[in-house]
């Protein structure tokens, strides 16, 4: 009788143990077509990120293209002392954190005001309409862009000419210093702001109607719905943005500044990735460029696990 019962046991373990990996067979095979999907991918970052990683001796040697990677004379931790005496270096990382700074600064606030002022919009039909209105510029290439800004703020261009309607003399916006570093930030934040409130719509549309209704007839008006209601609603949303952010601040952006800025605005806006440009394939300069590459990456690489592990205790948002 004991025999029989443990013989019940055994098949009883044996059947499950059986269902067990069926079932993750089924898994792995109804997953297969989501790989093959994901395949290209990851053949592209494997062979245009993972691969180029290679280069990163560069950093450490006198590189010589004669010579290769690994003929070339290795030089150790020289590269990034001569990089740390270099008055540019400090100068071209100063720009980098204001522009990104502010820019991240901006594009955290502007999208929270206006997607707050938009959701206070009745009609509908307008409100759809501004919104795709101004996300459209998110998809626009800096190419064409830049060539518009400067079109518009260009000596010749339409706000010089609507300045010297009023008897103004023209203002070189594309080639002052101070005012072009703002022109960088603000041109910046009216490209990305309509996008960036998609984000604060979604989390908006979220909140508890029962709370707008209740504190309505508590006597609360548009004004406090929106201080005791909606802005306490957002700040998760706003933390978890805010904490994403900061891996990004290294990040000037190459796209906008390269097709915009010209050697007369170099004091206030040429930022790392431009530098780490002209040093490098402009000047031949390859093994202080590798450095200074590499020593941005490593500087990114610590924010971003600092911002993912600020947003995992204050938002609770995790990766895996």
């Amino acid at each position: 009788m004991q025999r029989e019962k443990e013989t019940i046991v055994l098949g009883q373990e044996k059947s499950q143990i059986e269902k067990e990996t069926n079932g993750k067979r089924g898994k792995l095979s109804l997953q297969v077509h989501y790989w093959l999907m994901v395949l290209p991918g990851f053949v592209w970052i494997f062979l245009f990120s993972v691969v180029p990683m290679v280069g990163i001796i560069m950093a450490f040697e006198d590189f010589s293209p004669s010579r290769g990677w690994f003929g070339s004379e290795w030089v150790g931790l020289e590269n990034f002392e001569y990089l740390w005496r270099l008055s540019d270096a400090r100068r071209v990382l100063k720009n980098t954190l204001i522009i990104a700074g502010g820019k991240l600064f901006l594009n955290l606030v502007i999208p929270i005001v206006f997607a707050i002022l938009l959701n206070e919009v009745v009609n509908l039909r307008f409100k759809k309409a501004v919104q795709t209105i101004v996300y459209l510029p998110h998809f626009i290439s800096w190419v064409i862009l830049a060539n518009i800004m400067s079109n518009i703020f260009g000596y010749q261009g339409v706000v010089n000419a609507v300045l010297g309607m009023f008897g103004t003399e023209p203002v070189v916006f594309m080639g002052e210093p101070d005012i072009f570093r703002q022109l960088l930030i603000g041109t910046d934040v009216w490209k990305e702001f309509g996008y960036g409130a998609v984000i604060y719509l979604a989390a908006l549309t979220s909140i508890d109607p029962n709370l707008y209704e209740a504190a309505s007839i508590d006597g609360a008006g548009r004004w406090k719905l929106i201080r005791y209601i909606t802005l306490p609603s957002l700040i998760p949303t706003v933390v978890l943005m805010g904490t994403l952010s900061l891996g990004s601040i290294l990040n000037g952006g190459f796209d906008q500044v390269f097709n915009m800025y010209n050697a007369s605005v170099y004091s206030t806006a040429d930022i790392i990735d431009t530098w780490v440009y002209r040093i490098g394939l402009v000047n031949v300069q390859y093994s202080l460029a590798s450095c200074a590459g590499l020593l941005k990456s490593v500087v990114s690489l610590v924010l971003i696990s600092v911002s993912y592990l600020l947003a995992h205790k204050f938002a609770d948002y995790r990766i895996f």
